[in-house]
C-alpha cells in the first residue's frame, strides 16, 4: 500500500511538471508569434509608405486630365495571415488544456471524496464490531487518520448499471432517430455514487444492440475514470449480455469493433463480472437514457409561463409545452396530456386496462400517474377496474350498503374483519374496508347483530326492494342466476350449456350443474331458434 501511494505521488508530481512545461512552451510560442506579427505589421506599414511615395512622384508625369485608380495591396493581403491562424490555434489549444485540467481536477476531487466515504464506512463498520467491553476500556483511544493517498475505492466492489436506447421521435415536421445512454455507478450496498446521461451520436445508423454496447463502453470508461478496479456490470439486453461475455459473436463488423473495445476495457479491471438483470431492476438507469433522448427533441421557445421548452407529441404532432407532456412510468414514452386523456378514456369505455400508446409497447399506465390529466371520478373508475380484474370472480365481494358498494376480495375483507371480530369467519359478519360498516356476506344485507342468518331469513322472507325488482325483471326476461357466484346471466343466443365467468357450468333451462363437460339433467342442449337467431345476428 505504501509503495502504491508513493508511486501514485510520483506520477502526480510528474504530470504536474509536464503540465508546467507545456504551459511554458505555449507561453513562449505565443510570445514569439506576437513578435512576428508585430514585425510583419511594421513591414506592411513600410511597404505602404514606399508605394505612396512612388505614386506621388509619378503623378506629374501623367496628363492632368487623366486619373489613376490605384489600390495598394500589402504582401500580407496577397495570402493567408498564417500568424493569426497559428495564434487562434494556440488559444484554442490553451482553452482545451484548461478545460481538461479542470475536468481532471474535478475527477480527482470526486475520487478523493469517494475514497473518504468508503474509508468512513469501513471504519464505522470496524467500530461497530468492537466488543462493548473493549470499547468501554479503549474507545477513546481509537483513531485512524485519513490519508489522501489511500486507494480505498480500488479495493471495493462497485455495481455499474448501463442502458442504451435508440428511438424514432418527432421534432416538429421531421422524424428523427435519436439515441441516449444512461449510466449509474453504485457501491456494494447500492448507494448511488455517480450517474450519467449522454446522447448517442450517429443514432440513425444504430440498432438497439449497438446502443447497448455503446452504453457498456460509457459505463466502463466512467468506472475507470474513478480508478475503480472491481466492478459488476448489469445489462438488461440478453443479446448485449451474450456479446460482452463472448458467448455470441456479432455479425456486423462495426458492432464487432465495439465489442472488441469492451473486451479491451474489461482487461483494465482486476475483477470484472457481467450480469444479466431484470428490466424492473434497471428502471432508474432506463430513465436516464430516456432523459438523454428527450433532451435532444426539445427546443427553447416562448410558452404561456415565459421561456420554456417545447416538444412534438407523437400522436397529434402538435408542438406542446414540455411541462404538459405525460411520461408513461416504466417505458418513459411521452405524449401530451390531451392525447393521453382521450386514449385512457376510450380504454375505460371499452372496459379495458390502458397501456402505453407507443406501437408494440405493453407497459401499463399506472393509476396514480393518470391524476395529472384525468378527473378524480375517472381515476376512481380506473382503480376499481384494475382491482376488479385482479380478483377472481368467485372471490369478489361487494359492500351491502348501496351508497358504498365497495369491491373487495373474500380474503381481504375477512382479514380486515378479524382485527375487530375474532369469530368473523363463523358468523359471516364482514367489515367493509371503505365505509367501515358491518354487513353479512351470506345474506348480503347490513349485519344482523342479534340473530343468525337462518333467523334473519325467516323473519325477512322477502328480499329487499332492489333485489325484488331485479328478480322480477330476471323472471320476466328468463334470465338465470349462477348458483355459485349469484351473478345473473342472459342467454343471447347459442346452446343452453352455460359457463359462468366464475367457471361454474350449468344448464340454462333448469339450472342443473354440468360435470366433466356433460349435463346432469335431461333438458335439450339447444333450441334451433336460438342457433338460427344467433347466426343471423352475426351475419
Amino acid at each position: 500500500m505504501e509503495n502504491h501511494s508513493r508511486d501514485k505521488g510520483k506520477a502526480t508530481q510528474t504530470i504536474n511538471e509536464d503540465n508546467d512545461d507545456l504551459k511554458s512552451v505555449l507561453t513562449l510560442q505565443r510570445h514569439l508569434l506576437m513578435e512576428a506579427k508585430t514585425l510583419d505589421s511594421d513591414l506592411d506599414f513600410a511597404f505602404q509608405l514606399q508605394m505612396q511615395e512612388a505614386f506621388s512622384a509619378s503623378l506629374p508625369l501623367h496628363h492632368p486630365s487623366s486619373s489613376l485608380d490605384v489600390t495598394l495591396s500589402s504582401p500580407s493581403d496577397m495570402g493567408f495571415d498564417y500568424v493569426t491562424l497559428m495564434l487562434q490555434d494556440i488559444e484554442r489549444f490553451e482553452m482545451e488544456r484548461k478545460e481538461r485540467e479542470e475536468s481532471d481536477e474535478e475527477k480527482r476531487r470526486f475520487r478523493n471524496d469517494l475514497n473518504r466515504s468508503i474509508y468512513d464506512q469501513n471504519f464505522a463498520r470496524y467500530i461497530m464490531n468492537v466488543p462493548e467491553q473493549e470499547w468501554n476500556n479503549y474507545g477513546d483511544n481509537y483513531e485512524r487518520p485519513y490519508d489522501e493517498n489511500m486507494v480505498e475505492a480500488q479495493n471495493e466492489g462497485f455495481r455499474v448499471y448501463v442502458k442504451g436506447l435508440v428511438s424514432e421521435e418527432r421534432i416538429r415536421e421531421m422524424k428523427v432517430m435519436v439515441g441516449g445512454v444512461g449510466v449509474a455507478i453504485c457501491d456494494f450496498w447500492n448507494n448511488l455514487v455517480l450517474e450519467l446521461r449522454k446522447k448517442l451520436d450517429g443514432a440513425e445508423f444504430m440498432t438497439g444492440e449497438m446502443a447497448g454496447v455503446e452504453a457498456v463502453i460509457h459505463g466502463l470508461n466512467a468506472a475507470l475514470s474513478l480508478d475503480l478496479k472491481r466492478v459488476t456490470l448489469f445489462v438488461d439486453d440478453f443479446l448485449v449480455y451474450q456479446f460482452i461475455t463472448g458467448r455470441q459473436q456479432p455479425r456486423q463488423s462495426k458492432l464487432g469493433t465495439k465489442v472488441n473495445e469492451v473486451s479491451l476495457l474489461q482487461k483494465r479491471f482486476t475483477d470484472f463480472q457481467p450480469s444479466f438483470a431484470a428490466r424492473n431492476d434497471m428502471s432508474f438507469v432506463f430513465k436516464l437514457a430516456r432523459d438523454a433522448i428527450v433532451s435532444q427533441i426539445t427546443w427553447p421557445a416562448e410558452t404561456s409561463n415565459g421561456k420554456g421548452l417545447k416538444e412534438t407529441c407523437m400522436i397529434c404532432f402538435e408542438d406542446i409545452d414540455a411541462t404538459q407532456m405525460f411520461t408513461v412510468d416504466g417505458c418513459f414514452h411521452r405524449y401530451c396530456f390531451s392525447c393521453m386523456k382521450q386514449h385512457v378514456e376510450v380504454k375505460l369505455l371499452n372496459s379495458m386496462v390502458a397501456s402505453c400508446p407507443h406501437e408494440g409497447c405493453k407497459t401499463e399506465v399506472t393509476i396514480d400517474s393518470c391524476g395529472k390529466f384525468l378527473d378524480a371520478k375517472l381515476v376512481e373508475i380506473m382503480s376499481n377496474r384494475k382491482k376488479e380484474a385482479s380478483i377472481a370472480v368467485s372471490e369478489k365481494v361487494y359492500c351491502a350498503f348501496p351508497r358504498c358498494s365497495a369491491l373487495m376480495s373474500k380474503s381481504e375483507v375477512l382479514q380486515y374483519t378479524r382485527t375487530v371480530m375474532l369469530v368473523a369467519e363463523k358468523s359471516g359478519a364482514r367489515k367493509c374496508v371503505k365505509c367501515h360498516r358491518f354487513f353479512c356476506i351470506y345474506c348480503k344485507v347490513p349485519w344482523h347483530f342479534d340473530m343468525t342468518c337462518i333467523d334473519y331469513k325467516r323473519l325477512n322472507p322477502h328480499p329487499a326492494r332492489e333485489y325484488a325488482m331485479l328478480n322480477t325483471l330476471a323472471t320476466k326476461k328468463q334470465w338465470r342466476e349462477c348458483i355459485k357466484c349469484k351473478h345473473v346471466i342472459e342467454l343471447a343466443g347459442g346452446c343452453y350449456h352455460i359457463t359462468c365467468r366464475c367457471g361454474f357450468e350449468f344448464c340454462y333451462t333448469c339450472g342443473a350443474e354440468w360435470r366433466n363437460k356433460k349435463p346432469t339433467c335431461s333438458c335439450p342442449i339447444w333450441d334451433e331458434r336460438n342457433i338460427i337467431h344467433n347466426r343471423r345476428r352475426r351475419q
